[in-house]
């Protein structure tokens, strides 16, 4: 039926397409075909009703459309369907000439489905030089067991045959599977002249032959195998000669041709009655062609390659060999090259392709001098090869299947070739192969895919893993970058068998292949990476001076506003401690409301007026004073949830001059983790009493927390729900501002536990710079969606209500878990102008709201009110997640602009907010790889390796800012990388204790620079940064000094000489693969490991193993050591959202991680 419809079709003047029968929506490149089927404009498509059946319907019955493909009209044309054609209809015999006569399609190597024109002239001329260089005459049968449809099964079995009138036998693939030597018993029975083969085919008959005894060949004159250009076809010839050599097949009827689907039939092998010359053999050192120069070696060695000649060019053809790459320039006699091929029987275009058509089949070969080689063009087939003796044609490979790693060039059939060697009967499921090269950092990587056997163990996997390693490296002296074992019957198949290597590349590259086993080995392969940076000498800081004001550079040297100026009132004079404050306010204003707190319902479940907390402030100090027999100075730990329970506590403890600590409570569901935390904290605060809730003072209590810290090595512990009403004779006064009001313990990312001293005086200056800055007044309303235990959260939650008099509304991060919109809704209830939040909090909103935009407005949430959104932060800002907080919460009217980051630190727990007024932040980009080599250069926005940095809010009031090397501690000039010190009166006046690194420097608090402005005593911050004078004009008028936080210092990470920051790298991996959820990195003894967390099936998890790989190799010059794929969840984050990557480390090193899957590249 398919030379029915195909001779129909050139009948009726249309263009046949011939394609394969889609059988399912996901056939591989079937999408491909699609784009194909509509760009030649195939709105008809012809099948039978065999077909038609076979074929995927929607449920009205109509065939489906498949993905990429145009609406199709299905015509059945099998002879039950068609009414027969009138008496005298005859078709129109015009001659067409030029005209296209059929399209072929050709899948490349990218994957990526293009159509081969063929001429009515070109189809004749190619019908007419295969009956000449086969001797093809009437009658004569020809059993064909090749693919019908297309390339040499086409040009024997349908169109030359047609021509001279000859019988075909065509033996269908499914048969052949069924039935392996189907097409000998057929060349028996027919007594077949010519058959048309593949190796592949001459395999399987040998493998079936065993018991047959009554089969003859000998009436066979010509065996044209079609595949000669296989490297491997050689063996396969040898060995079916050897069998059958007995039942008459002739050795001068095996005749391997070349062909391909631009120049048709390139070279045919011609028995010696049709005048070919005797078949030869080359035995070629690998060597010498993986540099493309042929050299003859012995057949000892297992370093060469056997390749028999495919015959001479085909009649009235001529043949030249070029370069492959740039000018066609001819080769010498003994370099491989691309075969081409002028004649008159080649295709003629790539369909709708004029550019790539011309480089293809309008070649112009040049001599050495430049000259042309013939006044004809040339078409390039697409084979590389050389010219032997009297003429014959040699194929070593395929473009296609060309690898060019470094200099050198493999064939990716040699390659399969040798891993098929080794033991492959034993492992590799049914031979299936696969090789590709993949480009990762300007180089091609060898990448090959097996099927291993269903019954084979990991021990088997790993065990013949590393011997196709050692082979391919032995014999073709070349690294294979990946290797991957899937379960057996996983490939995609090619539709008349084999593998789909396009397909498998592809969802190798797209991480959809879910291999069963990984080994990777960028270590040993990728030699091409950037040379380690050599640190040079440094340039003394006096120097570092005189280039920058050479240069006409300032020093980098920035500072918030002058607070002298901004006293709005005496109250700053008055009042130099909280808890001074606090007694006022009560007095003053008993009933003014400072906090509300709310519940995951958003019902208001505490309040506190003035008055009120001072009144249980005064109830916690007495109780202190009597039960706990606290004197002034005593440290005391607060365990409460986050609450006004804790505030009053925090006052209680000012109140009788004791010092608080605040400490997260531990979690009752995870007791063996943060408890000890807690108890830490407690025993390195060195707390004599610990204040709490009933309900935390039970849990301290219980069985399961004795299992983690006995109970006895407690300090007192105070519960405050039930204390008296009782007064405290007098509030105690610090004798000086100096004087310790509180501790603030945090652990840092890089998992040291270090608690600062915070004076009162720098308590009092912090609340009055937020409060300028913010414009904080008793008729405010604030939102606050922070943890209160530290830094700005601990300032924001418990003093500056108390110290400027507005309304803090408190919503617990923790309520969010239950009610994603609380924090939200709150904002737009209580028309808060400022709002505060964590970056955890933020993207549980962008995660969990998604979708939910819409049903929020419904319920009224107007986001318009808000002025200034503040992120508070210890880390560079995230602008992906700012921006798309931004972009979807647009739609509830929150101002574009509202959006910024605070930047704090332990030394000084905020140095910068964005507050009321002032420019809007500002995003520059830098490019990464200066960043790595500690400089700052800046560039568009979208150019390569560009990465944009947002400024961390605005410098507060009192803060001054400076960029000091280092190293050598002097000051640095705009727009450098260095580290910022801050100088500040709400500075933090030293460590209390380290707990994790003793020898933590006193010089973080007390430093001064080198040179320049010795005098002023700056703090360390620890994080790297610049200041860029802007063009933006500050509230007062000067120009707005920008600062850039690039990240903490103790963070980075020191490879091959250059300073990373984590979050660059997992950046990179996170957008590698759609099911990383997150990632953290780290080193270890040297190597880079890479956590990443699994959002998806486990049997995706080791497509990731390559995918990060190769995006760290790209983006950053880095060779990944291990990859560990873990579940959601693993990779611990602190309150403020940040990743603890030295606990995971310990994790690692101590496996406790539980992976899914851990690979250690080679």
């Amino acid at each position: 039926m398919f030379m029915v419809a195909f001779y129909g079709c050139l009948l009726a003047e249309l263009v046949p397409v011939p394609i394969e029968v889609p059988l399912t929506r996901k056939d591989a490149g079937s999408q491909q075909v699609g784009f194909l089927l509509g760009s030649c404009g195939v709105t008809l498509a012809l099948t039978t009703d065999a077909c038609q059946k076979g074929l995927p319907k929607s449920q009205t019955g109509e065939v489906v459309t498949f993905k990429g493909w145009p609406p199709l009209a299905w015509l059945v044309i099998d002879g039950k369907h068609l009414a027969k054609p009138p008496k005298d209809w005859l078709p129109l015999a015009q001659d067409t000439g030029a005209g296209t006569a059929y399209i072929e399609y050709k899948t490349s190597k990218e994957g990526s489905t293009v159509g081969v024109t063929v001429s009515h002239t070109s189809l004749l001329a190619q019908c007419r030089a295969l009956t000449q260089a086969c001797g093809y005459s009437e009658a004569e049968t020809l059993t064909n067991v090749l693919d019908f449809k297309r390339d040499a099964g086409l040009w024997h079995g349908v169109l030359t045959s047609v021509m001279n009138r000859m019988h075909v036998v065509s033996i269908p693939y499914a048969l052949m599977k069924a039935n392996p030597l189907s097409w000998i018993q057929k060349v028996c029975s027919y007594k077949a002249r010519a058959a048309l083969v593949k190796s592949r085919d001459m395999h399987w008959s040998l493998l079936a032959q065993r018991g047959q005894r009554d089969v003859s060949l000998s009436s066979l004159r010509m065996l044209i195998v079609a595949d000669g250009a296989n490297p491997w076809s050689i063996s396969s010839c040898d060995a079916f000669l050897n069998v059958f050599q007995s039942r008459g097949l002739r050795p001068e009827a095996i005749c391997p041709c070349a062909g391909s689907p631009e120049a048709l039939t390139v070279a045919i092998r011609r028995p010696p009655d049709l005048g070919g010359p005797p078949p030869r053999k080359a035995v070629l050192s690998m060597h010498g062609l993986s540099y493309g120069v042929v050299r003859v070696d012995t057949e000892e060695k297992l370093s060469v390659l056997t390749v028999q000649d495919v015959g001479q060019v085909m009649p009235g053809a001529s043949v030249c060999v070029v370069k492959v790459e740039g000018t066609p320039y001819l080769c010498k006699t003994d370099e491989v090259g691309e075969i081409c091929v002028s004649s008159s029987a080649t295709g003629t275009a790539y369909y709708g392709l004029p550019g790539i058509t011309k480089s293809v089949f309008e070649t112009v070969p040049v001599t050495v001098g430049g000259a042309p080689v013939s006044e004809r063009p040339f078409t390039r087939t697409g084979l590389l090869g050389f010219i032997g003796p009297d003429n014959l044609v040699f194929v070593v490979g395929k473009l296609d299947g060309l690898m060019v790693v470094g200099v050198r060039r493999h064939n990716a059939d040699d390659v399969v070739a040798t891993a098929l060697a080794v033991e492959p009967m034993k492992f590799v499921y049914r031979g299936r192969i696969a090789v590709f090269s993949v480009t990762v950092l300007h180089d091609d990587r060898i990448v090959l895919v097996a099927e291993q056997r269903p019954d084979a163990s990991e021990e088997d996997s790993f065990q013949w893993m590393s011997r196709v390693l050692q082979a391919i490296d032995s014999i073709h002296q070349v690294g294979v970058y990946c290797l991957a074992l899937v379960p057996a019957n996983t490939l995609p198949k090619a539709p008349l068998g084999g593998i789909h290597i396009s397909e498998t590349r592809q969802r190798f590259l797209g991480g959809t292949l879910h291999p069963c086993n990984v080994l990777m080995c960028p270590h040993t392969c990728v030699t091409n990476l950037p040379r380690p940076r050599q640190k040079q000498p440094e340039v003394g800081p006096a120097s570092m001076i005189v280039g920058n004001l050479v240069a006409g550079k300032r020093i980098a040297q920035a500072s918030g506003r002058e607070l002298a100026h901004l006293e709005d009132s005496d109250q700053a004079r008055k009042f130099l401690f909280l808890a001074d404050v606090l007694q006022w306010r009560a007095h003053t204003t008993p009933d003014h409301p400072l906090f509300v707190l709310l519940n995951a319902k958003g019902t208001v479940t505490s309040t506190a007026t003035c008055v009120q907390l001072h009144k249980r402030a005064e109830r916690v100090a007495a109780a202190l004073l009597e039960k706990g027999r606290l004197d002034a100075g005593d440290h005391v730990a607060l365990v409460y949830p986050p609450g006004v329970d804790l505030i009053a506590a925090f006052y209680g403890c000012l109140y009788c001059g004791c010092v608080p600590v605040t400490v997260r409570p531990p979690h009752p569901q995870n007791l063996g983790t943060t408890l000890p935390t807690v108890k830490m904290i407690v025993e390195v605060s060195k707390s004599a009493c610990v204040l709490t809730t009933q309900a935390i003072t039970r849990l301290l209590k219980s069985k399961e927390a004795a299992a983690a810290v006995d109970i006895k090595t407690w300090p007192t512990i105070l519960d405050t729900d039930d204390i008296p009403k009782k007064k405290v004779a007098s509030v105690f006064r610090p004798p000086s501002p100096d004087v310790l009001a509180y501790l603030d313990f945090s652990v840092s990312t890089t998992g040291i536990l270090a608690g600062v001293k915070m004076s009162h005086a720098a308590t009092s200056a912090l609340c009055r710079s937020i409060k300028l800055q913010c414009e904080l007044y008793p008729s405010r309303q604030i939102a606050i969606c922070l943890d209160p235990y530290c830094g700005l959260g601990f300032a924001l939650w418990c003093l500056c209500s108390v110290y400027s008099g507005h309304q803090s509304v408190l919503v617990p991060p923790l309520e969010l878990e239950s009610n994603v919109s609380l924090w939200l809704s709150a904002v737009s209830q209580y028309k808060a102008r400022v709002t505060f939040c964590s970056y955890s909090v933020m993207e549980m909103c962008t995660k969990g709201l998604g979708a939910q935009t819409g049903a929020l407005r419904m319920k009224g949430v107007n986001l318009s009110c808000v002025r200034t959104c503040m992120v508070v932060a210890e880390e560079r800002p995230r602008i992906a997640l700012t921006q798309s907080f931004s972009k979807l919460f647009k739609d509830l009217g929150l101002p574009a602009r509202a959006v910024s980051t605070t930047f704090g630190c332990r030394v000084n727990v905020a140095i910068c907010l964005q507050g009321t007024a002032g420019p809007d932040p500002t995003t520059v980009y830098v490019d990464m790889r200066a960043l790595r080599h500690d400089r700052v250069r800046l560039v568009e926005r979208g150019s390569p390796h560009s990465l944009p940095l947002m400024e961390s809010g605005k410098i507060l009031p009192g803060v001054k800012v400076v960029i000091a090397h280092t190293e050598t501690k002097g000051p640095l000039g705009d727009s450098h990388l260095g580290e910022i010190w801050v100088s500040s009166p709400h500075n933090a006046t030293g460590y209390y204790t380290v707990y994790g690194e003793e020898a933590l420097h006193v010089d973080h608090f007390s430093a001064r620079l080198s040179f320049g402005d010795t005098q002023t005593v700056w703090a360390r911050t620890g994080y790297l940064g610049f200041l860029r004078r802007t063009e933006l004009t500050d509230a007062s008028g000067e120009r707005h000094d920008a600062l850039y936080v690039v990240g903490s210092l103790d963070e980075t990470l020191e490879l091959r000489g250059m300073r990373y920051h984590p979050i660059d790298i997992e950046t990179s991996v996170i957008r590698a693969h759609r099911s990383i959820a997150e990632c953290a990195v780290f080193t270890w003894t040297n190597l880079l490991v890479v956590v990443v967390e699994l959002d998806g099936l486990e049997q995706d998890a080791l497509d990731l193993v390559a995918l990060v790989t190769n995006a760290v190799l790209e983006e950053h010059f880095l060779v990944v050591g291990v990859v560990v794929i873990v579940d959601p969840g693993v990779i611990p984050i602190n309150s403020r959202g940040e990743k603890q990557r030295m606990h995971l480390r310990d994790g690692f090193l101590a496996d406790q991680l539980d992976p899914v899957y851990v690979a250690y590249n080679m």
